[in-house]
């Protein structure tokens, strides 16, 4: 009797565990020192008169125009941003990096409530500036902490000294603040952190960690340092960005022989040849679709069959990495299409698309996000006739 009831109880609260685990909030990392708080601003620069890339722009006028174009500049406008992160509880972690200036927040944090960091100890920011906030990742996040300016260069001769930091010539320390999280922890089991870029490609040992190698190349004309031609593009292209994803990629088509009689066999060959991080990268909703179409002659659809290259991961209630069939630098992936040459009515063409998504449709749906821009862009087509 006392061995029932033992057993009942045990039952129970692992009942009750697992329903905690299937309702708690769902927290995807791990909150590190890094990015815990919101950045200090402190005292304003001298040769400033405020904070604001618009006060940057009198001056670096062309790069104050690349920036106001990219996704940095609307890291907390973007619409799809808004919706995401009031679905989620509206946590306070996430501004900072999307609003990342203790002067773009509403509240101070002075401590936390929980171990996990997720419950914030909060007061009103006598300095909170309302138009700063709208300015997202503007210039000052990655070029002024404690009242000081800094860049790849120092310049005592500038009307507002700027003082060198390495940070900004070794490829990647002003990105690792909000692009490298931790998912370390007891109920995680990640191959991969959340929005692990840096680790896909500390992962092959191969390459190094560029981020401004690629997201930030030399081609302006505006010079920032002394000695200097021209400067580093403020633009950060990626996955928003149809043209950069095509460059990353090669595309390859292969008729290939079939062993069956009255069939023909075709492949699509893709290969990522500029990204040393997985194609796409970045939070679990984007990937890649190949699709294969099959049409006759009035270009109906026969047969049709797509490809998902993604990132799959158990939510729920536990987080565990189940599969991932995303694109490694250099590691060719073959996707073949077999059908009939006998069928009635007659194929005629074969179309090959690959296409790109910024966000799955399910989540977008469960959001209730309405979007304007579209989610989703071709990265290539090609239409073949079958002879």
């Amino acid at each position: 009797m006392h061995k029932r009831i033992v057993w009942f109880g045990l039952s129970a609260l692992f009942i009750i565990f697992m329903i905690y685990r299937f309702v708690r909030p769902l927290s995807i990392f791990v909150v590190t020192e890094d990015f815990e708080r919101p950045i200090q601003v402190g005292t304003i620069p001298p040769g400033l008169e405020s904070l604001s890339a618009k006060e940057c722009g009198r001056c670096h006028r062309e790069i104050y125009k690349e920036w106001s174009g990219s996704i940095h500049a609307h890291a907390w406008t973007d619409p799809y941003f808004q919706v995401d992160s009031v679905f989620d509880g509206s946590q306070q972690i996430c501004m900072n990096c999307h609003i990342p200036l203790e002067n773009q927040q509403e509240n101070l944090v002075l401590g936390f409530r929980d171990r996990e960091k997720l419950d914030p100890i909060l007061k009103p920011n006598p300095n909170f500036d309302p138009a700063l906030q709208q300015e997202g990742v503007t210039c000052a996040v990655c070029h002024v902490t404690n009242g000081v300016i800094l860049g790849p260069n120092g310049n005592t001769q500038a009307p507002h000294p700027v003082r060198k930091d390495p940070r900004f010539t070794d490829g990647n320390g002003v990105c690792l603040r909000c692009h490298m999280v931790s998912g370390k922890r007891w109920d995680t089991f990640y191959r991969i952190p959340p929005c692990g870029t840096f680790t896909e490609i500390l992962e092959t040992g191969s390459h190094k960690a560029d981020c401004t190698g690629c997201h930030m190349p030399r081609g302006g004309k505006e010079s920032i340092g002394v000695g200097e031609t021209g400067h580093s593009l403020h633009l950060w292209k990626g996955g928003h960005d149809p043209e950069t994803i095509r460059k990353a990629l090669r595309f390859e088509i292969r008729e290939e022989e079939s062993i069956r009689k009255n069939r023909k066999r075709y492949s699509l060959i893709l290969t990522n040849t500029g990204a040393n991080h997985f194609l796409p990268t970045g939070t679990p909703d984007r990937h890649l679709t190949v699709t294969f179409g099959l049409l006759d002659s009035k270009r109906k659809v026969i047969k049709e069959k797509t490809f998902v290259l993604r990132r799959t991961i158990m939510w729920r209630p536990f987080i565990i990495d189940l599969w991932d069939t995303r694109l490694q630098r250099d590691e060719p992936r073959k996707y073949a299409f077999e059908f009939r040459t006998d069928s009635n009515p007659p194929p005629s063409f074969l179309k090959i698309n690959v296409t790109y998504h910024l966000l799955d449709e399910k989540r977008r749906a469960r959001i209730g996000y309405q979007n304007k821009e579209p989610i989703a862009y071709k990265l290539y087509e090609r239409d073949l006739e079958i002879r």
